[in-house]
């Protein structure tokens, strides 16, 4: 019960970005390769039909995710893994299956990623994930993460044919980078939204290079675990952090708002 005189509280809808939620990220981003890989041609089940199969899957989670008045780690991080994969799956479309050059779908989803900002910083006047607590804001979230992941996928292909680096050196690589975005953030005062956001985006390639470095045969410079062992190490990793969150809540970010009110009356308070 809320005491009186306090602002009740309804929980962000995004956790915190604590270690924790970086490590399921870059889980979630190499399992989003490796499971699309693994249905579409381990399985041999083909890019079109596993993107709809998958694409309904995730519509079903994201509805729930999506209705819920709270936080929730499991729902919230099985719609991530979803996304990724759904992200993954539009990017190998547009390449494998309508012949598009990596160079055009990567500056596309980077269209797309800006201009979903600007909208949202348009309409919302701000882009903090720490304050996702209606269903307007949480809809451009999304949308940004589901741009974000098929951005990823995008550049993270090209650069690898591109530069030809090799799965090992690419995560190196890219980790690197995300540590450089770190140390821009705290030492020369990068923008904390505009550092999370390049580090979710390069995430994804990293994430990608792991997954490839794990599965793939050693003959072409992978470990030679395959997609399905990769997928179930990284999935049972997710499990048992996710548990630990659920049991924890140090992710979980309290948010006030107006006493009394409820989402739809709030959103428009917020508007």
């Amino acid at each position: 019960m809320t005491e009186p005189n306090h602002p009740a509280v309804r929980e962000n809808k995004v956790p915190e970005p604590t270690a924790s939620f970086w490590a399921i990220k870059i889980l979630a981003t190499t399992v989003g390769e490796t499971a699309a890989d693994l249905l579409a041609s381990s399985l041999h089940l083909g890019t079109q039909f596993t993107s709809v199969v998958m694409a309904v899957v995730f519509l079903v989670v994201f509805a729930v995710q999506f209705r819920s008045r709270r936080y929730i780690p499991a729902v919230y991080w099985l719609t991530v893994v979803l996304i990724s994969i759904v992200g993954t799956l539009i990017t190998d479309n547009l390449t494998d299956g309508l012949g598009v050059p990596l160079v055009v779908s990567t500056c596309v989803f980077a269209v797309a990623l800006i201009a979903t900002f600007a909208v949202w910083y348009g309409v919302e006047r701000t882009l903090s994930i720490h304050d996702i607590v209606t269903r307007r804001r949480e809809a451009f979230y999304w949308l940004a993460v589901l741009f974000t992941f098929a951005l990823g996928t995008a550049a993270g292909d090209l650069v690898a044919e591109q530069l030809d680096l090799g799965y090992l050196v690419s995560v190196f690589v890219f980790a690197v980078a995300i540590a450089l975005v770190a140390v821009a953030h705290r030492v020369f005062r990068l923008g904390a939204i505009v550092a999370f956001w390049i580090a979710y985006v390069l995430t994804r390639p990293l994430g990608a290079s792991l997954g490839d470095l794990l599965s793939q045969p050693t003959s072409d410079g992978g470990l030679g675990l395959g997609t399905i062992v990769t997928s179930l190490i990284f999935l049972a990793a997710i499990l048992a952090l996710v548990v630990y969150l659920t049991v924890s809540g140090r992710d979980r970010t309290p948010v006030p708002v107006a006493a009394g009110l409820d989402e739809d009356e709030d959103e428009r308070v917020r508007a």
